[in-house]
């Protein structure tokens, strides 16, 4: 089976997803190190905070790794000539329009892959010239599709109709998962939740206590009248599930949720009056992990369901 490990250079088709507040340089090294590819979040940085987190990078790994740009962020212009200068291999696009940059960063000998929600907007990435596209079910953590598709049902409706490889993303928590990605179609997958509860991740501890403490109905997907996203219930969350069922407007919407909500409750540890991102993955996690147990256990897990699954027939 063709994964993206030829793709990438990386030993196992995993990628760790560029999360805003939880994606550094030492969590995207530490996934890189360990065999799969490791994404700097950009979403959640100025310019000159992303060159630092990338030059700390590079001295850390010698393996590749790349970097998520959520393109409805201002300053995009600047954190892609960083990413040029700085001779990133990866990008990650997400939240845009893949054509605006796709050409000139492959130009530029970079490979460029674009996060969709739906069958429309992969073949327009697919179009764009992206080598690869991932595909997001409603499942995942942080922003998301309006459609709410779920990954399995998504990669069913991309099969044979998308021709570059397929990532998936969106609930994907075990080795199990993996190897069911891969069975829909997938060649490869993204993951977020677990690496988001590691030890490398620059979460906030008291955000990765909420994590564990977490149940199966313990997020629900938001703020769809703004940018769908999947909060982690807390106080605040309650608040915009009030709002929402009391129809509040996109401007009402907006005021609550202010500026730097995220950082506040993922980066600062405020876990009552902050914004939580997590995916529904999180009733797994029991274990603040490094990420190379967490990679270990993935790959070991994938390879028993694989050995278990072959030979079977109907």
């Amino acid at each position: 089976m063709k994964t993206i490990s030829s793709l990438f250079g990386t030993k196992y088709p995993i990628v760790q997803g560029g999360m805003i507040w939880c994606s550094g340089w030492e969590l995207a090294s530490a996934v890189s190190n360990a065999g799969g590819l490791g994404l700097i979040g950009a979403g959640s940085m100025h310019p000159e905070t992303l060159e630092t987190h990338i030059r700390k990078c590079k001295k850390a790994t010698d393996k590749p790794f790349g970097v998520n740009v959520p393109l409805l962020y201002p300053q995009t212009e600047e954190i892609i000539k960083i990413i040029v200068d700085e001779k990133v291999p990866v990008v990650f696009t997400s939240a845009g329009n893949p054509k605006k940059y796709t050409g000139f960063l492959k130009e530029k000998g970079i490979t460029v892959v674009h996060v969709i929600a739906n069958l429309k907007f992969a073949l327009k990435a697919q179009d764009a010239g992206v080598d690869a596209v991932v595909a997001e079910g409603f499942e995942a953590g942080g922003h998301n599709g309006f459609e709410e598709l779920t990954t399995w049902v998504l990669l069913q409706l991309l099969a044979g109709k998308v021709k570059i490889p397929v990532i998936a993303a969106g609930g994907i928590g075990s080795g199990a998962a993996m190897f069911a990605a891969l069975a829909l179609g997938a060649a490869g997958v993204q993951i977020g939740s677990l690496f988001a509860a590691s030890k490398e991740s620059s979460a906030h501890e008291a955000f990765k206590k909420k994590i564990l403490a977490a149940g199966e109905t313990d997020t629900y997907l938001a703020l769809k009248k703004l940018v769908p996203v999947r909060l982690l219930r807390n106080p605040f969350s309650e608040k915009v599930f009030t709002s929402e069922q009391n129809g509040a407007s996109q401007d009402e919407l907006s005021r609550l949720l202010g500026k730097g909500r995220a950082k506040k409750g993922m980066f600062e540890g405020d876990v009552i009056d902050g914004e939580l991102e997590i995916g529904q993955v999180v009733a797994l996690i029991n274990e603040v992990k490094p990420v190379r147990r967490i990679v270990d256990d993935l790959v070991e897990e994938f390879n028993r369901v694989a050995q278990k699954m072959n030979g079977i027939k109907l």
